[in-house]
């Protein structure tokens, strides 16, 4: 089904209810949040400060030429206001993760995880906590596909070696998790909130972590159940979640058809993926069920911003409610067949997390 087939196939779905059972599937309004100051464009990351409530945002502002770029982290207040910004300028940023009091991002156009005090002023600079370079090999190696009819195909991936840095997070002992979309990669950085230099260390590569889908990025989102040692990440190109041991370890496929597979958390017992192709977020359980869908796109407003979700990246939790960054980033480079190209201004959704019992 295509982007467009799924926008109106959701807009007819049932409104929202609260799961009463395991077998319950629930189906999700949701509502406007903020809207991003006016030279903020195409929010890709989210954090919050669970002590104060703040929300943290980071662009994704990719413009040729790169002189016309103004990449930003902003600090909101738990209603929305603005409240501070950090300037990055052409550099944009991927993932965003509130630790040991401290906001930490990967700067994708530096390839370098950098943090910044949770309590940040405007025009505040930031400090480098580690760098990313070019692995050996630079592609993860061959994937090997079984067909229906008993062939077998091969897929030979290729890399130049860039480090796509793309989703983070951190375990309870301060320890980053980094996925690298391009290099079919997840790093860990030990002790990352206190370590003096810090050490990148590949914990896993895998040709499950890479993609030859249409959307080129491969490892994205990812989340973390220390209590079960595993680790979660999307992978955005190939619409699947996988989940492999938080020690390192071979990867396994959860979940398929979460198209465009983009930001992922781990909320009461369901992981929450931002597919960004059909305009939703998902709730997937521990079998890979999907047991709630949340949001669908509803066109542009009188101010240029999405109405709904359109392009959802990046999720995070404040409370009882759930916060979405429409990223709106338009990708084919044809002029016309994308509702992201009518954005001019760029906002956030929200939702209130329903009750859903789990096996």
């Amino acid at each position: 089904m295509n982007k467009t087939l799924a926008v109106i196939a959701l807009s007819l779905a049932c409104p929202f209810a609260v799961a009463q059972s395991t077998d319950s599937y629930v189906r999700i309004d949701t509502r406007p949040f903020a809207t991003l100051p006016e030279d903020f464009r195409h929010p890709e990351s989210l954090a919050t400060d669970p002590a104060s409530g703040e929300i943290y945002v980071g662009s994704f502002d990719s413009r040729e030429p790169a002189s016309a770029r103004r990449n930003q982290i902003v600090r909101l207040s738990p209603s929305g206001k603005l409240l501070a910004r950090a300037d990055l300028g052409q550099t944009p940023i991927t993932g965003l993760a509130h630790a040991g009091g401290a906001i930490y991002f990967l700067n994708f156009g530096a390839s370098k995880l950098q943090r910044l005090p949770a309590k940040f002023a405007t025009g505040q600079l930031p400090e480098d906590v580690a760098s990313f370079g070019a692995l050996t090999p630079p592609a993860p190696g061959d994937r090997l596909v079984a067909n229906p009819d008993g062939s077998q195909d091969r897929i030979a991936y290729g890399s130049a070696g860039f480090p796509a840095i793309n989703g983070l997070a951190f375990d309870t002992e301060g320890n980053a998790y980094v996925s690298d979309s391009f290099q079919g990669a997840i790093y860990r950085i030990a002790n990352a909130t206190a370590c003096r230099p810090c050490k990148v260390d590949v914990l896993v590569r895998d040709p499950l972590l890479a993609t030859t889908g249409a959307l080129p990025f491969g490892a994205n989102g990812i989340a973390i159940d220390e209590s079960a040692a595993l680790l979660y990440v999307n992978n955005a190109g190939d619409g699947r979640v996988l989940r492999m041991p938080l020690a390192g370890g071979k990867p396994e496929v959860l979940a398929e058809g979460v198209y465009g597979a983009d930001g992922l958390l781990l909320h009461d017992g369901l992981l929450w993926a931002a597919s960004n192709q059909v305009d939703n977020v998902v709730a997937l359980d521990a079998n890979g069920l999907v047991r709630a869908r949340a949001g669908h796109f509803d066109g542009i407003g009188a101010d240029g911003a999405p109405l709904g979700l359109l392009f959802p990246a990046a999720t995070a939790v404040q409370g009882k409610r759930m916060i979405v960054a429409n990223l709106a980033l338009p990708l084919t480079p044809r002029e016309g067949d994308e509702w992201e190209e009518k954005v001019t201004r760029w906002n956030l959704a929200q939702f209130d997390i329903p009750s859903i019992d789990t096996p």
